[in-house]
Formats: structure tokens, sequence, C-alpha cells
């Protein structure tokens, strides 16, 4: 992805903020330091120093007390918060229609239901609303993926293609898509 982008993302969301609106951005990653994804933690740093630097915002992350979550979260749909950067934590039950942008980075690393969630966090109200979604993915597939989200706002629907997509995963182990491994059987000879 071209920095451009970056730019170009940041920029609508700091014009969305001073037209009074929040911001949310989502990353893969609490930590770290990855070659190809940035990390809650830097982006959160990057903003502040940089493009939401006279903006009040907050990290969220699921390593987090329950106490501190539910206090920033608060504070944000009080609109004392303008922007918050997080994991997925902020994927359900967060309600705050001032929210009107949301920018997803390294979005290829998201499954679609997944994406279609965070997605879900803005629009909640009349207000026009932005979902950006950031990727420096070159796979075909990814971008494919990706391409989905612009075509349809319909979550069963980007569920099954993801599933055609990517497959379910293991049941067991660490693989997180691909083809399934199960052993078929009679229940009871597989139980003695």
């Amino acid at each position: 992805m071209a920095s451009r982008d970056r730019r170009s993302a940041y920029s609508l969301a700091r014009r969305e903020m001073k037209a009074g609106r929040q911001a949310y951005v989502v990353c893969p990653l609490r930590s770290g330091n990855s070659s190809d994804a940035y990390s809650a933690e830097e982006i959160y740093d990057m903003l502040t120093k940089g493009y939401f630097k006279n903006f009040s915002g907050a990290l969220i992350h699921g390593k987090m007390k329950a106490a501190e979550k539910d206090d920033i979260m608060t504070r944000f749909k009080n609109g004392e918060i303008k922007y918050i950067v997080s994991t997925t934590v902020i994927e359900v039950g967060v309600n705050v229609p001032n929210a009107t942008v949301i920018v997803i980075e390294d979005a290829e690393r998201f499954g679609l239901a997944q994406l279609h969630q965070l997605r879900g966090r803005v629009g909640r109200g009349s207000l026009q609303s932005y979902c950006i979604l950031l990727s420096s993915s070159r796979e075909k597939v990814a971008r494919e993926r990706l391409g989905l989200m612009e075509k349809t706002t319909n979550g069963f629907e980007l569920a099954e293609a993801d599933l055609k997509m990517r497959g379910p995963g293991q049941f067991f182990g660490e693989k997180q898509f691909g083809m399934p491994d199960l052993k078929l059987g009679r229940v009871g000879k597989l139980l003695k």
C-alpha cells in the first residue's frame, strides 16, 4: 500500500473529527515489531504524534483490564475521546452513532465475517460513514476477498465466500485456514 493511501485515510478521519465526529482504527496486532503488519501500539504512537495530535485518543486491546476498557469505551461514547486505536475488542457490542470512520490496517489479515462485524461499528446513525480497508498485500486471493467487502453488505454472503476461498481451518492446531484434516470413521470405533 502506498503511503499516500494511508495519508488519505487518516486525512479523511481527521476531517470527520474536525466536524465533530469520531473514528476507530483497528489493527491485527496489539504490539510487536512485525515487518509485514502494523500493531495497535505502533499506529497509536504514529497518530498521536502526527495526523491526530490535536485530538484526544485512546489505545484499547484485549490485554487490558475490563474496567479500563469499559472506562475508555464510556468516554468514547460520551464524546470525550475522539478516536480509538484498537485490536478487534471493539468488534461487537459497541454502539457509538457519532463514529463515522473506521480504518482497518492490514485488512487482509482478517476474515470477511470479522471485517463485516468491524464495518458495523460505523453507520449506526444518520451520518455518512466510511470503512477504509488498508492492505499492502499483492496476493490475488487477498485482493479478491477485500473486493467482496466493496460489493456486498450481506454478512452471510461474505462468510460463505470466505469459507470457499480460505477453507474452514483446523479444529485443533494452529492452522487458521485451508481444507480440514478430518478423519472419517464410525464413532464407536473412534472411542475405543
